[in-house]
């Protein structure tokens, strides 16, 4: 888990600190440096699976492109899966 221009598995460290907010109850709450790319790794596992998932769904219904329908139709087995 590298951190290579403020990036921490591929996302902003100030984008993995705007989800972690967006549930905390207390303001003052604070996020560990490596609590923050250990949640961006995840970040970067779900979407990644996510997109591996819906190219499968594509592939089994013939069609060569990805469309949110088929990222609609793995996700809860996905959300599930984490």
């Amino acid at each position: 888990m590298a951190e290579r221009d403020g990036r921490a598995g591929g996302f902003r460290k100030e984008t993995v600190d705007r989800l972690l907010r967006l549930h905390f109850r207390d303001g003052k709450t604070r996020v560990n440096g490596d609590a923050q790319l250990l949640m961006a790794e995840m970040l970067n596992v779900f979407v990644r699976e996510a997109a591996a998932r819906a190219a499968r769904q594509a592939q089994v219904e013939d069609l060569e492109k990805v469309d949110i329908e088929h990222v609609e139709k793995v996700l809860p087995q996905l959300l599930l899966d984490f």
